[in-house]
């Protein structure tokens, strides 16, 4: 199973950003496919964040525009949404110990948590700090 971060979320979605086309075909390609891919909670809850952020983009996307993006993924039939099971402390504290995280990337150890118990075999992120995080295949889809 293949995972979606943020960043190619945001990508797929803002038009404005240099690597919309690569990001959109990669989303797209997914979706249509009857492969199961998956989308972790978190993802979406910073997708939201980020593309409505006026600090971010100038215009910011409309909440409801980004909404209406997020009901157009989640309808996808293949996708499947990662949240937490009962092993994910175990799991989480697994990763933050190896991983020696802390501050700010205890964010990015819950989405590599989130994978690694659910099996994905690869995360599609743009997001070299994913690297180090044990268990884990990155890969930047975005480049060849």
């Amino acid at each position: 199973m293949i995972a979606i971060d943020t960043n190619i979320l945001v990508y797929a979605h803002r038009e404005d950003i240099p690597w919309h086309e690569a990001g959109f075909k990669c989303i797209k390609s997914l979706a249509e496919s009857t492969t199961v891919w998956a989308i972790p909670w978190p993802c979406i809850h910073e997708f939201l964040a980020i593309v409505t952020h006026p600090k971010i983009f100038d215009p910011p996307t409309p909440v409801d525009i980004a909404l209406k993006q997020v009901q157009a993924w989640l309808e996808a039939p293949s996708l499947v949404l990662l949240s937490e099971t009962d092993m994910h402390w175990s799991v989480l504290m697994e990763v933050i110990k190896k991983g020696k995280i802390q501050g700010p990337m205890v964010h990015d150890a819950r989405i590599a948590a989130l994978c690694i118990e659910h099996g994905v075999k690869e995360l599609w992120s743009a997001d070299r700090d994913f690297s180090r995080f044990r268990g884990l295949t990155v890969k930047n889809p975005l480049v060849a």
